[in-house]
């Protein structure tokens, strides 16, 4: 999570640079993404808020985008839309994009799509109980809901020196967990898993993911510098996408030490998110 992004998610159009945290936020989330999708068959999916606590805004389903879904997107922020959408024409991806004031009434028919999801964003919403029920509303199968972990350290520094901007523009209670559960609950939705996500190396702070290795003295993890008269390169996962570089999830690979052995209760004061899947 990075509450001032709220203010600078603008800069990203302009340089795609999302350093190492959200390059490899995205790798974890494309893999819980991938595999729901191909169990569930899933074929039309609804990203909506689709604006989240990332850098790049509205790439989050590109990925699922490239494995033959249909994408709709939803967006509270025109500008913030035309730039989603030059991004999807860019890689020459289609998708739907949706400008929206409030999220109280999705425009679509019953069941329209097999799967709705967001990452970091219900508390956008203008109340949570009549989003998740438009949100049922119009899913067929799954709804894949991604929150901040607000147990984890990096949660709780941002949330302290962001307290100003989380109340006056954000919703806390909407990315509550038991609130969450408990609304879906009574839309007779089952809890199919929980889990705590994004657990690198770093913890969840405001700073540099690369100067944070370097104090660990773990430097060799990093990229080879460049040449000094060598520009340094963006880390943007849109370069995956775009084919430039097509080995580049075996670069993160190296990251995911915490990821794939920390016990739970570790986790739960490292890990950056967490996810719920409900099915019908």
């Amino acid at each position: 999570m990075a509450i001032p992004i709220l203010h600078f998610w603008e800069k990203y159009y302009e340089n795609p640079d999302e350093g190492l945290g959200s390059t490899y936020e995205r790798f974890i989330i494309n893999r819980i993404l991938f595999k729901t999708v191909k169990h569930f068959k899933i074929k039309s999916v609804l990203e909506t808020p689709s604006f989240g606590f990332t850098g790049l805004s509205g790439i989050n389903s590109m990925y699922i985008a490239q494995k033959d879904c249909q994408i709709t997107l939803m967006d509270h922020n025109q500008k913030r839309l035309d730039y989603i959408q030059r991004t999807w024409k860019d890689l020459e991806l289609p998708f739907t994009g949706i400008y929206t004031e409030d999220y109280s009434s999705l425009p679509f028919e019953e069941k329209t799509f097999d799967m709705s999801w967001n990452f970091s964003a219900l508390w956008f919403v203008n109340d949570l109980s009549v989003f998740l029920k438009e949100l049922d509303r119009v899913s067929k199968k799954v709804i894949l809901l991604i929150v901040p972990n607000q147990t984890g350290i990096g949660y709780l520094q941002q949330k302290y020196f962001g307290q100003d901007d989380l109340k006056k523009y954000l919703n806390e209670d909407y990315i509550k967990v038991h609130y969450i559960k408990s609304e879906m609950k009574k839309l007779k939705w089952k809890l199919l898993s929980h889990e705590l996500l994004d657990c690198p190396l770093w913890p969840d702070i405001g700073m540099s993911k690369e100067d944070f290795l370097k104090k660990l003295k773990l430097s060799f993890l990093l990229p080879k510098k460049p040449s000094a008269h060598i520009k340094k390169e963006p880390v943007s996962i849109l370069d995956y996408y775009s084919g430039k570089r097509p080995d580049m999830p075996k670069d993160f690979e190296k990251f995911e030490f915490f990821e794939k052995n920390a016990p739970h209760t570790f986790k739960k004061i490292w890990a950056h998110h967490q996810y719920l899947l409900f099915v019908r």
